[in-house]
């Protein structure tokens, strides 16, 4: 049972949350990469975790306990790519438009329905890590979370909130909403259009890389190829490794660095 935050959020209703110095502690032993942040960072990603918590419900499914050291280490990387994005609660608004993480066991199955270009309804099954809607919950793998690794660039959590990001203007387009004056641009528009063009870039790129590799026996990418399935795919999988592993990033993907250096850090 997951007694301290079901205690606190029973009682207290507490818009942020102290998070016990043992359990943050675990918390850094069990998702080392998070253990890289500058001192001042980890503090404050403690406390927006905090407000997370406050905020946020978790369910587990198919009789999945969700325990204390469960929630707060999805609730502090999924305040990961918000970090800098604000003071106090501000960077949580990104995340305002859902309350609920399921969080199943394992992998998902889920039931899929496609209509063609002519028409056609084809139904297919999907295998799901995790999955993140537009004003609906957020679904995770358990067994994926704990799976997170910086040398292969995985993390399922950074993954389906950075489509939660990519989603606050309603497009699932890789281009998470941006203001005038984003690297220079005079306008919102312009902003974008600079922004989709360097991701449109590193994506056909990335893609061929991984339709050489699977086709032609090229060598395998260590960034996950389901990057390669849609450019909205593409921006959640970078983001992975953008937190995960800044080394073989910024040394294949270099183009993306600036980017998303100035979304997710900017100031900095």
């Amino acid at each position: 049972m997951w007694s301290w935050l079901h205690r606190l959020l029973g009682s207290l209703r507490s818009p942020r949350l102290s998070i016990p110095d043992l359990l943050w502690q675990q918390t850094l032993a069990d998702y080392p990469f998070l253990a890289l942040l500058e001192e001042r960072e980890l503090l404050r990603l403690r406390e927006l975790t905090g407000l997370f918590l406050g905020q946020k419900e978790f369910h587990g499914a198919q009789a999945l306990v969700i325990t204390d050291a469960m929630a707060v280490a999805i609730a502090a990387q999924a305040c990961l790519p918000v970090l800098h994005l604000g003071a106090g609660a501000q960077p949580l608004a990104w995340y305002a438009d859902f309350v609920g993480i399921v969080v199943h066991p394992a992998e998902v199955v889920a039931q899929r329905e496609m209509v063609d270009e002519d028409g056609v309804v084809h139904h297919y099954r999907e295998v799901l890590a995790g999955e993140a809607m537009e004003a609906g919950p957020v679904m995770l793998s358990w067994q994926d979370v704990t799976a997170a690794s910086s040398e292969r660039g995985y993390n399922v959590v950074i993954h389906e909130f950075v489509h939660k990001l990519d989603l606050r203007d309603g497009l699932p387009d890789g281009c998470p909403p941006l203001n005038a004056g984003f690297m220079g641009a005079a306008s919102a528009r312009q902003a974008r259009q600079a922004w989709l063009a360097t991701l449109q870039t590193a994506y056909d790129n990335f893609r061929e890389q991984v339709i050489r590799c699977e086709r032609f026996g090229g060598e395998p990418t260590w960034l996950d190829p389901y990057g390669a399935a849609s450019v909205d795919e593409f921006f959640a999988v970078a983001s992975e490794a953008y937190f995960l592993n800044r080394e073989n990033f910024s040394r294949d993907f270099a183009s993306l660095v600036r980017l998303f250096d100035a979304f997710f850090k900017p100031g900095h």
